[in-house]
């Protein structure tokens, strides 16, 4: 790995304090965390297993199968020996740590194109990979990693202000991992798989092993009372002793990030992607500011030169920006012909630098995508794409568009894009607010913009203030859809579970009919409440019961002691049907004689049974079943061709229902009808009971209900699309950077 991530093998350091017995405090945060920390990485190492596993079965050849089959037996042999590894290596960090920067700071000011460009593109993936990961937990945990690394460095007697150490640090348990991992022989698509899993289920879960770590120190009073005063010119934060904000929770820890640091993460991360820009333009030769027949035009003068882009007439909210297709602008050929116009007094030739050319070229790749994005919205793909030429203007002011997911005009696209995701191209937008909302966003980015950010700034509180409104609404919608749907399918799978339960009973049986008219018109009735009751009442399998019981009474019973159990069981059961057909109020005025008529046919019954019983005569032996040849035997035990295909479809609908079961509540899918017209709804809610998934729209009404295996079948004839709900410019570079490095491979 090289140096330039911030990644460094833990035998490249130094310890300090070595030869220093190990205090008591720091023996039981070790212990503590090691343990942790292994069972997290066992539960990553299961996830790589599931990840591969599931590329292999989707893979589209034998030599790519075979590739992740090859690289899940590797991780199975080798896991161990890995996890071992890490966990030894976690100890020692507590027995001689390493040397720490600032939990704020990762300096990459040392992170040049130069530098870059000697990595090779593997590696390169795996530092980007790493230096995300280290840069979010960073951010993610600094107020518990500053208050470590204060606490810790008071420990160890070599520490101090100018070195502090902190074992915990997010970098120095990244480093004890690759180090662990480098016995994997695998390629990079498996590497980043692995990397992928720590992050998430380890490097993700650090908290509570910080938190644990500051308690235990907290108690031994190792600084209890902990105030962040900024950092001193070291870059350290200092803790003040006395202070009289004790025990500070440590996501309440005040941080003040150094603009020259955050601004470093950003450029070294733009650099990377510009390497790989400059290496598949061929980026060899001497600069172009070095050619004395060149002006260079950058910085202001280029943001000057980009504002004198032709704009569009003075829009107006009545005109409808979201109409025809997306636009689509070249932009590198938009600043060439203005360039190509420009006259300067030196009769030198305008040109760009490598860097701005780079950047517009990123821009337009980032557009490309966006607008061949199946996942938004068409109505949004239309509107966002009128708005490359400001974001190629943010850019060019602000490179860390690409590297900061809060900065305003990012932010901004992702928020729209998000918001009208639930857009479909038959929608009347008109007379929805939120369409409204979001065209006049546009057409005042359109009008207004002139390199001041604040502007984004702005209609971004403003968009998230509607949003909040408008989310309040058609979440109380939604919530009421959910459980109208929820009482009414609950309700549908009662009555049908009813109807068939009597419907088997009564054709195996002859019932009289006044008893069975009794059945299906008043105690299906009661079995239908109890159905609905039954988690509070446990009911149901009592008024199943009552229907077993009333059949088996109404047929002969010639042993005496079920003609004693019979006599027992009559008059409960005439109570209980009594009473429950007075709860469903069943017949109120006649339910007397019904009884009466009941009492009746049970008594005839009986009676029945008795005579019959007098009159028993020898019955004859049923006549023996024919016996079967082998062939026919054979030929019922062997599938039909129907029967066949059957179980084909089954095995291959299986893989969507297991995609079906992975749509989580508020997921947004896309159904495409056989007619050719397309919609989009959220899911609500999953009725456990019927198997039912309700789907909402974007203002919480029900649009379609549809069953698990419906579902899978509609997916596997692609009509069922799972939409992809990441951050839109997030999704976007990931997109670019994956193109970037096959071109460059």
């Amino acid at each position: 790995m090289n140096k330039q991530s911030g990644i460094h093998y833990l035998h490249e350091h130094k310890g300090l304090g070595k030869g220093v017995a190990v205090p008591k405090e720091i023996s039981k945060i070790r212990d503590t965390v090691v343990a942790g920390l292994g069972d997290l990485l066992q539960g990553a190492f299961d996830a790589v297993d599931d990840s591969l596993f599931e590329l292999a079965n989707n893979a589209r050849s034998n030599n790519e199968q075979n590739r992740y089959f090859e690289a899940m037996r590797e991780i199975r042999i080798k896991r161990k020996g890995i996890e071992k590894h890490f966990q030894t290596s976690v100890g020692h960090l507590f027995v001689t740590p390493p040397r720490s920067t600032s939990p704020e700071v990762v300096d990459h000011s040392t992170t040049t194109a130069e530098t870059l460009s000697l990595i090779q593109n593997d590696e390169l993936e795996e530092q980007v990979a790493l230096n995300a990961m280290i840069t979010k937990s960073r951010a993610y945990f600094q107020g518990p990693l500053i208050q470590l690394q204060a606490r810790f460095s008071a420990i160890y007697p070599n520490a101090s202000d100018e070195e502090p150490v902190n074992p915990l640090a997010p970098e120095h348990l990244c480093s004890a991992f690759v180090e662990a991992a480098q016995a994997l022989e695998i390629q990079i698509r498996e590497r980043l798989i692995v990397l992928k899993q720590f992050d998430r289920y380890v490097v993700s879960n650090l908290g509570m092993l910080l938190d644990e770590a500051n308690r235990i120190l907290i108690q031994a009073g190792i600084i209890p009372n902990f105030r962040f005063h900024g950092k001193t010119t070291s870059g350290t934060p200092v803790a003040e002793p006395g202070s009289d904000k004790a025990n500070t929770p440590a996501s309440e820890a005040p941080f003040q990030e150094s603009p020259e640091s955050g601004a470093n993460r950003d450029n070294a991360i733009f650099e990377q992607i510009r390497n790989m820009l400059a290496e598949q333009r061929g980026g060899g030769g001497q600069p172009r500011s070095a050619n004395p027949n060149v002006h260079i035009v950058g910085g202001a003068e280029l943001f000057q030169l980009l504002a004198n882009i032709p704009h569009e007439p003075q829009l107006s909210g009545s005109d409808n920006l979201s109409k025809g297709e997306p636009i689509v602008v070249d932009l590198h050929e938009v600043v060439e012909h203005l360039l190509a116009q420009r006259k300067n007094q030196d009769g030198k030739t305008p040109a760009l630098n490598e860097a701005d050319e780079d950047l517009i070229n990123l821009v337009s790749m980032l557009f490309e995508f966006i607008l061949d994005d199946y996942n938004l919205s068409a109505p949004i793909q239309v509107l966002i794409s009128r708005l490359q030429i400001p974001i190629l203007k943010v850019v060019i002011k602000d490179k860390s568009f690409f590297s900061r997911a809060t900065h305003p005009a990012r932010k901004l696209l992702n928020g729209l894009a998000r918001a009208g995701i639930g857009w479909s191209e038959s929608d009347e937008k008109s007379r929805d607010k939120l369409y409204e909302q979001i065209h006049n966003i546009v057409l005042r980015i359109l009008n207004e913009f002139d390199g001041d950010i604040t502007l984004f700034e702005q209609l971004n509180d403003e968009f998230d203030q509607f949003l909040a409104r408008e989310n309040r609404k058609s979440t109380l919608v939604e919530q009421r859809t959910r459980e109208s749907e929820r009482g009414r399918i609950k309700s549908q799978k009662a009555q049908e579970t009813v109807d068939k339960l009597l419907q088997e009973k009564l054709a195996r049986h002859s019932i009289p009919d006044t008893i069975r008219n009794i059945l299906i018109n008043g105690w299906s009735r009661v079995m239908f409440l109890s159905y609905l009751r039954n988690d509070v009442e446990h009911r149901w399998n009592q008024s199943v019961r009552v229907v077993d019981d009333l059949i088996w009474c109404l047929h002969p019973h010639l042993e005496d002691d079920e003609r004693d159990q019979w006599v027992r069981v009559v008059p409960g059961l005439l109570k209980a049907l009594r009473s429950g057909l007075e709860e469903v109020s069943y017949n109120s005025t006649g339910l007397d004689t019904m009884m009466s008529d009941l009492k009746h046919e049970l008594t005839e019954a009986f009676r029945a049974h008795a005579l019959a019983e007098a009159r028993e005569t020898p019955r004859d032996e049923p006549p023996a079943p024919a016996t079967q040849t082998d062939e026919q035997i054979l030929a019922e035990q062997s599938p039909t061709a129907v029967e066949r295909q059957q179980e084909i479809e089954d095995a291959a609908t299986a893989e969507y229902v297991n995609k079906i079961d992975g749509i989580a509540i508020g997921q947004w899918v896309e159904f495409n009808l056989v007619n050719g017209s397309r919609f989009r709804c959220k899911l609500s809610a999953i009725i456990d009971e019927a198997d039912c998934f309700v789907f909402v729209n974007r203002m919480g009404l029900k649009v379609i209900e549809k069953a698990r295996i419906e579902l899978a079948h509609e997916m596997r004839r692609g009509r069922l699309t799972i939409l992809e709900q990441g951050a839109l410019i997030d999704r976007a570079l990931d997109a670019v950077v994956g193109s970037l490095r096959r071109n460059t491979g």
